[in-house]
């Protein structure tokens, strides 16, 4: 089972997901990440839900899910 995450900030650009977890800034290039999510419209990432138990982001227009242990194992 993976540690919980609070999630304070999610932003997300044409390039880049930008993440407030646990007081730190994290930057992580769509590209690096998710095809799906970098492929999207700015109106489709701009929707998303973050998961009250802090594992992860989902995307429901383009059904993408992030989580965010493996995206702070790439860190």
């Amino acid at each position: 089972m993976y540690k919980t995450y609070a999630i304070n900030n999610v932003e997300v650009t044409n390039d880049l997901l930008i993440l407030m977890i646990d007081s730190k800034e994290y930057r992580f290039k769509l590209k690096e990440i998710s095809e799906p999510l970098s492929n999207a419209t700015i109106d489709e990432k701009s929707e998303f839900i973050v998961s009250p138990s802090g594992y992860g982001i989902h995307w429901p227009r383009i059904d993408e899910d992030i989580s965010i242990h493996a995206l702070l194992m790439k860190k």
